[in-house]
């Protein structure tokens, strides 16, 4: 299959993102010093997932995981971007069988390659980035640390090298409603204790303590526990003060869009408002919840505004979550190709705008 069907990136790919928290000052001042772990204040902050494999790369699966469902090819395919790779060693990529960019050969990159993963922590250096809020999967944390947690250790060896921030944040999505809390404590526990990822040099920490961050609670959809307050509200206690003294952490909650209304996608309790007004720092998920730059500008008005008013009130720090466009025809067979369009890059810059011009710290 010639790839040149298929849309490229208008520039580098660094990785999927999810948040991002406004700099202060032009980014261009803070290329060449390491960042400061001490706060969340100021930063700048990807979601990264790790989640791309290659065939012979060492992981277990030993497949073409989130690029295709088995071997690459027109109808497997399940990305809708394919990244510039142009800057990467060759050596370091995986070659795609069948598969030809303008007559040549096409590859693709595996996070398992410590290369790679350092390759995306040099870019966020020179690019004045932060760093990184590394996803853990709550239903994968038993395959991650039985194959070695290879993808976690390439980002603590990345952030140290290129100076560079990261945190934890755990996705809830499809975990067990009875034992979703105590997989995400024990796994807390086996962090700490045995990776030393608190201890790290670049590990975020806000208010004194290391940030932690659990994404999905309170989530209208199903697939995302629990469907009551009240195990939620346990598990923001404990990381806060319950925990044994050296696992205790500064608490982030990835919640709905609608968090402080209690619509749309978020769950309707009333107990829920408790909930989130526990937590240190506020982190609604938006993507898709608008989709031009006129629906973003309405967002800041009609929500971003009076969350940031809600939070100030609540003496918690508030992290908008903002997205460069979004499209999944490929992974959703039947859903529209480039369904929320990048515009060039105005559509992410607007969402940008807005959140440091609304007060976002």
């Amino acid at each position: 299959m010639e790839f040149s069907r298929w849309p490229r990136s208008g520039g580098r790919v660094l990785f999927p993102l999810l948040a991002l928290m406004l700099a202060p000052e032009p980014a261009q001042k803070r290329v060449a010093a390491e960042v400061d772990p001490s706060t969340l204040e100021g930063k700048v902050l990807f979601g990264y997932q790790g989640w791309f494999n290659c065939p012979g790369d060492g992981a277990p699966e030993n497949n073409w995981r989130t690029w295709a469902r088995g071997a690459p090819a027109p109808d497997t395919l399940t990305v809708d971007m394919y990244p510039d790779l142009s800057e990467f060693d060759p050596a370091d990529l995986c070659a795609v069988p069948g598969f030809t960019i303008r007559g040549r050969r096409a590859y693709l990159y595996s996070a398992w390659n410590p290369r790679i993963v350092q390759a995306h922590f040099r870019w966020m250096k020179e690019y004045g980035l932060d760093g990184v809020l590394v996803q853990r999967f709550v239903t994968s944390i038993a395959r991650r640390r039985a194959s070695g947690d290879v993808v976690l250790k390439n980002i603590l060896a990345a952030a140290r090298e290129h100076g560079r921030v990261f945190a934890i944040e755990y996705d809830v999505t499809g975990s067990p409603e009875d034992r979703y809390i105590r997989m995400i404590q024990d796994d807390w526990k086996y962090l700490v204790e045995d990776l030393k990822v608190t201890s790290h040099p670049r590990y975020l920490h806000h208010k004194a303590k290391p940030l932690v961050s659990v994404w999905g609670q309170g989530l209208e959809d199903p697939r995302h526990p629990p469907r009551r307050p009240e195990p939620a509200g346990q598990l923001v206690a404990w990381f806060q003060s319950g925990a044994p003294p050296n696992l205790r952490a500064t608490f982030m909650g990835g919640t709905p869009a609608r968090w402080r209304t209690l619509t749309r996608d978020a769950q309707r309790d009333p107990g829920w408002a408790r909930v989130y007004a526990r937590m240190d720092v506020i982190q609604p998920w938006t993507v898709g919840r608008y989709r031009d730059l006129a629906s973003a500008d309405e967002w800041r008005k009609e929500v971003l505004e009076p969350d940031l008013a809600k939070t100030a009130e609540n003496n918690q720090l508030y992290m908008p979550v903002i997205f460069p466009g979004f499209s999944w025809a490929n992974l959703k067979k039947g859903d529209p190709p480039n369904k929320i369009p990048r515009f060039g890059g105005r559509f992410l810059w607007r969402q940008a705008w807005n959140a440091r011009a609304a007060g976002a710290r």
